[in-house]
Parts: C-alpha cells; sequence; structure tokens
C-alpha cells in the first residue's frame, strides 16, 4: 500500500520505534505542509493511507471527494476536529482512531513554560548567547497562586507539580473540576472573576468545544495582575481573537507563554505576539516528545496492519462499514 504522511515536521516520524509496523510499505513522508489546496492534493492523490496527525491537515469534502483512491484515514489521536466524518463515511473511508490520550507530555510542557517565563529563561539565554549578562529581575513561584482553570486530567498533574513547587492552587472549572478540587485539597476559586484577579500564575486546562470557544475574553484578562502570567497549552480559541495581544499591550496580564495557535503552522514570524516581547511562544510542542510520538503513531500504525489484515478496527465512524472502499 501506498501511505503517505502528509506533515511531519519534526522529521522524526522514520526513527520511531513503532515505524517498524508500516516499513514494508510504500511509506511517503512530508516535512512541510502543502503551500495551497493543488498541492495537497497532488501529494494525497495516489494514496491507499493517510496518516493523519492530530489537526494538521483539514481533511474537508472537498479534499476526499477528490481523493478516489483513499482506502483509510489513521488517525493520529483519538479524535481531530478538522475531519469530516460524515463526508468520510458517504464516500466510504474509515477513520481508525487511537485510543491513549497521555496527559504527562502537555503538563510537563505548561510547567516548562510557567518557569521559564517567570525566570526570564529564554530571554535571558538568548542575551547570553549575544555576549550580554544578564539584567533582569524574575518572579518566584513558590508562596504565589497558581490559577487552574479546567481540573481535568493535564490540569491536574499541573496543579500537583504546582503544589510540589510550593505554590498557592487555585482551580475553577465545571462541576468536575470543582469535586476533584475538594478531593485534592485545592481551594476553589468563587467564580471565574475570582480566578482572573487573584492567580499570579493561570494555567488554561479546558477542552475546546462550541461552549469554551472564546470563553476567556478582554474582561477576564483585564482583571489580572500587571505581574502575571497566563500559560496556555490547551488550544488558541478558548481566548477571544486578538484579546490576548491587546491586553498584554495593556499590560494585565503582564506576560503570556502560548503553545497553541489559532492558524498553525505559524511560519516566518508571522504572529503578532512573536513581536512582543513579554510573550514567550513555542510551536505546540505540548505534546511532541519520543514517549508520546511513539505511543500515538504505534497505535495509528497497529490500526493499518489491522486493516491489512481484514481485522476489526477503531473507528471514529463506525457506520462507515457497509460502504469502505475495498481492494
Amino acid at each position: 500500500m501506498k501511505i503517505v504522511i502528509p506533515d511531519d515536521y519534526q522529521d522524526m516520524v522514520h526513527l520511531l520505534p513503532s515505524y517498524a509496523l508500516i516499513r514494508h510499505h510504500d511509506v511517503v513522508r512530508y516535512r512541510t505542509p502543502a503551500r495551497d489546496l493543488d498541492q495537497l492534493l497532488e501529494r494525497l492523490e495516489d494514496a491507499d493511507v493517510v496518516v493523519a496527525i492530530r489537526e494538521r491537515v483539514n481533511f474537508s469534502r472537498a479534499v476526499l471527494s477528490r481523493l478516489p483512491r483513499l482506502r483509510l484515514i489513521a488517525l493520529v489521536g483519538r479524535n481531530a476536529r478538522t475531519i469530516d466524518f460524515a463526508a468520510c463515511t458517504e464516500l466510504g473511508i474509515p477513520v481508525a482512531t487511537g485510543k491513549s490520550n497521555s496527559p504527562v507530555a502537555p503538563a510537563e510542557l505548561a510547567i516548562a513554560l510557567m518557569a521559564a517565563s517567570r525566570r526570564n529563561i529564554a530571554l535571558e539565554a538568548e542575551r547570553m548567547r549575544r555576549g550580554e549578562w544578564p539584567c533582569t529581575l524574575s518572579h518566584r513561584l513558590r508562596g504565589s497562586t497558581l490559577g487552574i482553570f479546567g481540573l481535568g486530567a493535564i490540569g491536574s498533574l499541573v496543579a500537583q507539580a504546582g503544589r510540589g513547587l510550593g505554590m498557592n492552587v487555585l482551580v475553577f472549572g465545571q462541576e468536575g473540576s470543582r469535586a476533584r478540587a475538594a478531593t485534592a485539597g485545592y481551594e476553589a476559586a468563587a467564580d471565574k472573576a475570582d480566578l482572573f484577579e487573584r492567580s499570579d500564575v493561570l494555567s488554561l486546562h479546558v477542552r475546546l468545544n462550541a461552549g469554551t470557544r472564546g470563553i476567556v475574553g478582554a474582561e477576564d484578562l483585564a482583571r489580572m495582575k500587571p505581574t502575571a502570567l497566563l500559560v496556555n497549552t490547551a488550544r488558541a480559541e478558548l481566548i477571544a481573537p486578538g484579546a490576548l495581544v491587546a491586553a498584554l499591550k495593556a499590560g494585565r496580564p503582564g506576560y503570556a507563554a502560548v503553545d497553541v495557535y489559532e492558524e498553525e503552522p505559524v511560519t516566518g514570524g508571522n504572529h503578532p505576539l512573536l513581536k512582543m516581547p513579554n510573550a514567550l511562544c513555542v510551536p505546540h510542542l505540548g505534546w511532541a516528545e519520543w514517549d508520546n510520538f511513539d505511543l500515538y503513531f504505534g497505535e495509528a500504525f497497529e490500526q493499518i496492519v489491522a486493516f491489512e489484515k481484514g481485522e476489526p478496527l477503531r473507528l471514529a465512524n463506525p457506520e462507515v462499514k457497509a460502504r469502505c472502499r475495498m481492494g
């Protein structure tokens, strides 16, 4: 089979131990995103299988309908908002999903960004590389208030780490978050305004859906302290469009550390946050570490092997079974 991996940004998929599962096939990997729809279709037109890496490619009906040879999409992870599952079903294209959802790597990145931003690590490392000597004062974590917006699997690990560093954990979220906060002995914020007003570091861990899109607005950010840090390793769309840039310019909060953007990848330095000295930006690294990659890609590759053998798949669109493209 011809297997296409459209966006192997790290150029590392072929080095994963799990890659051995599909190495015997005709595998084509692309390091950079397609520049336009025509190039994307050119890259995918001969594919029997496409490995969809998270949400890097928009598999719309317009794209899927022009891929008559496509017999399987193997999804890296458990879900993707960029796949038109209804179109896949109508066109007879099964979408096989992963089964794991490890919170460890993204939680570690949130903590790393928190420490790096509060202690000016990236700024001072770059200055020293240029031959300068450190010249800023930073903020300690111990004794400060760590706000957690959404105490789910990732937020819980970040809260644990914050407590271990001597931070006071303040939680706000839905009923489940409040219940977990009570069990863990964390303080619950009275409301969202209380969370934003009191946090020295505020880390977002809310799942993106129709109800949470734009849940952080300009009025929330304006409540934050001028010394406070907002950390977003969840989804950029949780924050109202343009609100974070405007807030940083206004000085509340004073700092931001982000790993997610409305449109990815961000290339050529083309994002307003990259031009702001009080923003620490990294390129969606939350899940990008060796163990995580081998776990998620391994599950996708196992589904390709199952498909090849005619074995049952973990399907995101189980109703496709009556329409599957064969041979």
